[in-house]
């Protein structure tokens, strides 16, 4: 099995992979979270710094680009090309409203007609270059924006196209991460794509993977993303059944700290980037609700400490997962 951990934006940037590579180190690709070129600029400077060599060394690192233009692409792809990247993902999965009203992510899927040219024009640019310079190109896609019905069409445009991989998030735009992801339509794409099949969506626990390792016998990769930013050792815990013990997650949390305090300089953007990961490493304690309460109301760093104190006092408890076998 394959192991992918999943562009999150705000998230998954490269103080969050050097921390978990140097710690956990269990997937075998990283999805950078994505970058949106535009008329003025291809790349941000918070975007250039997150997809730099220099941050992600040792690190098997896959830009994300979020676009419905061909020709930004191409120019994101050359940017890319210059710092030794030779393969890309497109987001057509983003379901966030300020993305899918500008035709972006999974927005674009209301949109078959655009979406294949879109892609048309973007490989036969891709097909001008020589054969070394030609980028391996993969997506990561829900199913269509309003109903499941939708993907029999976006799937056939996919087969169209020398795709190196489709990620497969089975829900519609629509759903956001609500109610349970459709597998009997993931089901049907596995048999009837052209390119390798990936799972992502919900695996939040050792049971949520061996039940979709047993539901698809012949799938062999699979992206995660929340269940792996909530706990760290997820991936290890699949692989050898050795759970996160607390120090390790404090351990983890401090490593982040101080990464981010490197980077960012000022603690007030520190408390911002702790605060959406403890969105997720709540899930681990249990009866912390008060305490965890408290780090998100935090605005000073000794009262946040203080509050991180007070939550690793609490027990770790089992990741509810998703998926009743």
């Amino acid at each position: 099995m394959q192991f992918y951990l999943a562009p999150m934006e705000a998230v998954t940037g490269f103080v969050y992979r050097n921390v978990y590579e140097s710690m956990f180190g269990e997937v075998d690709t990283y999805f950078a979270p994505f970058i949106t070129p535009t008329q003025k600029k291809i790349l941000k400077t918070r975007e250039r710094k997150d997809v730099a060599p220099e941050h992600n060394v040792g690190i098997h690192l896959v830009p994300q680009i979020l676009t419905n233009d061909a020709g930004q692409m191409m120019e994101t792809c050359r940017f890319l090309a210059q710092r030794g990247y030779q393969e890309v993902n497109i987001n057509l999965g983003c379901p966030a409203a300020t993305v899918v009203t500008k035709g972006k992510g999974s927005g674009l899927l209301a949109d078959p007609e655009r979406l294949e040219q879109f892609l048309s024009d973007f490989f036969a640019a891709n097909d001008a270059l020589s054969a070394n310079e030609q980028f391996r190109v993969s997506v990561k896609t829900r199913l269509g924006m309003e109903d499941i019905s939708e993907f029999k069409h976006i799937l056939e445009i996919y087969n169209s196209f020398p795709l190196q991989e489709v990620i497969i998030h089975p829900r519609v735009r629509s759903e956001f991460y609500n109610g349970i992801p459709h597998l009997d339509v993931f089901e049907e794409a596995m048999e009837s794509c052209k390119a390798p099949v990936c799972y992502n969506g919900d695996i939040w626990n050792v049971e949520d993977y061996r039940f979709l390792k047993e539901r698809f016998p012949k799938l062999s990769r699979v992206m995660l993303g929340r269940g792996v930013v909530a706990n760290p050792g997820l991936v290890r815990e699949i692989k050898t059944g050795t759970k996160i013990r607390k120090e390790e997650l404090r351990t983890y949390h401090d490593a982040l700290y101080e990464g981010y305090l490197a980077d960012l300089g000022a603690e007030k953007d520190v408390f911002y980037k702790m605060k959406e990961l403890w969105f997720y490493l709540g899930r681990n304690f249990a009866d912390a609700d008060k305490a965890i309460r408290a780090v998100q109301k935090s605005s000073k760093p000794e009262a946040y400490k203080e509050a991180v104190r007070e939550v690793f006092t609490h027990d770790l408890k089992e990741i509810k997962g998703v998926f009743q076998c």
